[in-house]
């Protein structure tokens, strides 16, 4: 997600009782952003906002709503404090 730190997404997503994860799962121990994303040209700034969500045998069709519904409000918040975040506004939402 443009203009924030997976991290930060993790953390607030914790608070809320929904586990994610950023980043592929082979480099899990790692603040390095995802491989993959970066070789099919994103930037790392974008790759380093990737959520990795793994639905297990336990994950109900409740659960996954539940984080569609969390997951907005999370980015509104962090957003409305990222300075990436509002320089790309004043800059025609490009990511600089």
């Amino acid at each position: 997600m443009a203009y924030i730190e997976g991290e930060s997404m993790i953390l607030n997503l914790d608070m809320e009782g929904i586990a994610v994860s950023t980043g592929s799962a082979c480099t899990s121990a790692s603040l390095e952003s995802s491989h993959v994303l970066t070789a099919i040209g994103l930037p790392h700034e974008l790759a380093h906002g990737s959520l990795r969500l793994t639905p297990g045998r336990a994950t109900t069709e409740a659960d996954i709503d539940r984080t569609l519904d969390v997951l907005p409000g999370i980015v509104k918040k962090l957003r409305a404090i990222s300075p990436l975040y509002k320089k790309g506004k004043i800059n025609n939402g490009k990511l600089q």
